[in-house]
């Protein structure tokens, strides 16, 4: 991250870095890295689950002159003033653009309760051991899959994904087994591995099911055919 934030940098471009695949999976370094702005997502990795606020970081002394695309009241200086022109909070605050969703803030709240005292480190140790166990098992039963993440654990996230021929109707046999993943067009099946919960039994049992979905050719049956509005 440092070494691309440089880069870009030099050549007079801002570096927004997209954390939606990486908080809560492995340490980040935004200070470190000089990054300017990161945006991210809190219902992956982070645990808050569909609907979850989102997040921006901004570089400390970029925020007094980041002005908001969205001017949204909640960003005012003084939202109950009534003011009849845009006055910006000061700092990070300036970049909230509505009434916040309490009760997904809540929700939140309580997912990241669980990262006290966490180790981000050790934490990653274990996502790269679980996402190893999982690619073993399944290239050792299913030669038909091919790895499309990178081979190397230190290139990749928590996040292990697979080409497959048959993977949409694939996919939708297994979540109708209770292995939620996802499928992205036109052949990718992902799956995805949050270290703080997810242990090697429920790896084994993935990789179990499936197995036996590519090899029974559960797959080609007519409702996991039906292409659905999400994948």
């Amino acid at each position: 991250m440092r070494l691309l934030t440089e880069k870009a940098k030099a050549c007079g471009a801002v570096m927004i870095w997209d954390l939606a695949h990486s908080a809560g999976a492995f340490p980040v370094d935004l200070v470190g890295c000089g990054a300017d702005f990161a945006v991210g997502c809190g219902y992956k990795y982070l645990n808050g689950g569909p609907g979850a606020p989102a997040f921006i970081y901004v570089r400390p002394d970029l925020q007094p002159r980041v002005a908001p695309a969205l001017s949204g009241w909640m960003g005012h200086a003084a939202p109950f003033a009534f003011e009849l022109s845009y006055r910006p909070a000061p700092a990070i605050e300036r970049l909230r653009a509505g009434t916040p969703p309490v009760l997904s803030m809540a929700a939140l709240d309580a997912a990241l309760d669980v990262f006290e005292g966490v180790d981000m480190f050790a934490l990653r140790k274990r996502s790269i051991a679980l996402s190893e166990d999982f690619i073993r098992r399944i290239e050792a039963e299913c030669p038909e899959l091919q790895l499309a993440s990178p081979r190397d654990p230190a290139e990749r996230g928590s996040q292990v994904s697979f080409r497959f021929a048959e993977g949409y109707g694939a996919m939708q046999a297994l979540i109708a087994r209770g292995v939620i993943g996802d499928f992205r067009a036109p052949d990718v099946m992902r799956f995805g591995f949050a270290p703080l919960y997810v242990g090697f039994a429920e790896v084994e049992t993935a990789a179990r099911v499936l197995v036996g979905v590519v090899r029974g050719r559960l797959w080609d049956r007519p409702e996991y055919r039906a292409r659905n509005k999400v994948t």
